[in-house]
């Protein structure tokens, strides 16, 4: 398996993406990870860190351009062509690479993977997916901001490839189906949601009705549907939210009598545990799915954990052929195809 990293993506490029490469190259025995930045830097950086059997499963392909964090998606696109995210996308067009990773402006990733690689046949939108923290572990959410105005099948079509990540990457067998909506009750919602209602009944999949805010940590469905717009406030807000209590509990133990420290020493296990779930580095990325290979975007702050782990996902999408799942199941699904 070949699978293309963007090195200059990330706030930290080059050499967080290095180091990432080089963590996942020595744990995953069965990849290739294919280096797209500027040589001369990523070949500097690389030497005195690998031998030369791991060097062998690290290549690099010069890109002279990168796209910023402020670069706006459709003119760096245009513009840029020589950028590493553009290269890196044209690889994988090429069928010089299986999957790929990127920690840059998630808006060019986007663009870059649709107008270069494509949509999966059968596929409306490509959805970002991201897993998300409950109280059985991970579930899945999406979209989280690809598509902020969506028509029925749209989400009837996200379900189903969150139900296959949810299903291969998480290992949830019969995974359950939510649609984010403002109650229970059917009656209760927008047009989109009860429109959406009525095509999902007629799915297959195992669609368990309306889902609110508090269910998604509950996990009262291991996935959840939502236009981008919504999926992104509730992900932006579950982001400051959790980083909100941390930092509370960590100054109110540091802040507090000698009882508190002492209470905080004991329970320090538990708070480790609980920030675990909600690291970003533990699951590596958000999965761009209905591209037809797979897409990870990791977050612009990405560690050298983070980086490997997004490679380790792009690794389990095309050994367990979920992109070719994700067709078989669209095609089952039936209907229209609308943009």
């Amino acid at each position: 398996m070949r699978i293309v990293l963007d090195a200059m993506g990330g706030d930290n490029a080059p050499g967080v993406e290095i180091d990432g490469a080089i963590e996942a190259v020595k744990e995953f025995k069965d990849i290739t990870v294919v280096l797209v930045g500027k040589k001369d830097i990523i070949e500097t950086i690389l030497k005195g860190k690998v031998d030369s059997e791991l060097r062998k499963r690290l290549d690099v392909v010069n890109a002279d351009e990168v796209v910023t964090m402020s670069d706006h998606p459709a003119e760096a696109f245009k513009q840029k062509k020589n950028s590493s995210i553009y290269i890196s996308a044209e690889l994988i067009k090429d069928g010089k690479a299986d999957a790929l990773v990127s920690a840059g402006n998630t808006g060019s990733v986007v663009v870059h993977s649709l107008l270069i690689i494509g949509r999966i046949p059968g596929v409306a939108r490509p959805a970002i997916l991201i897993p998300m923290p409950n109280v059985k572990g991970h579930g899945a959410m999406l979209d989280a901001g690809g598509n902020v105005d969506c028509k029925p099948i749209h989400l009837v079509q996200f379900a189903v490839m969150g139900t296959l990540y949810a299903k291969h990457i998480l290992k949830i067998e019969n995974p359950s189906v939510g649609m984010v909506s403002v109650g229970e009750e059917e009656e209760k919602g927008n047009e989109l949601t009860t429109a959406t209602n009525e095509l999902f009944k007629q799915s297959g999949l195992n669609y368990k009705g309306h889902v609110e805010g508090k269910d998604i940590v509950q996990a009262v469905t291991d996935v959840v549907v939502c236009d981008g717009f919504v999926g992104n406030v509730i992900l932006k807000f579950g982001e400051g939210l959790s980083e909100f209590l941390f930092k509370g509990i960590k100054d109110g133990i540091k802040n507090g009598s000698i009882l508190a420290k002492i209470g905080g020493l004991l329970l320090k296990p538990v708070f480790s545990e609980m920030k675990k779930k909600f690291a970003y580095d533990e699951y590596g990325g958000a999965p761009l799915v209905g591209i037809k290979k797979p897409v990870i975007i990791t977050h612009g702050r990405a560690n050298v954990k983070a980086i490997k782990n997004a490679i380790r996902v792009a690794a389990e999408f095309i050994k367990d052929h979920i992109n070719e799942e994700i067709e078989e199941n669209i095609k089952k699904l039936g209907g229209k195809s609308e943009n």
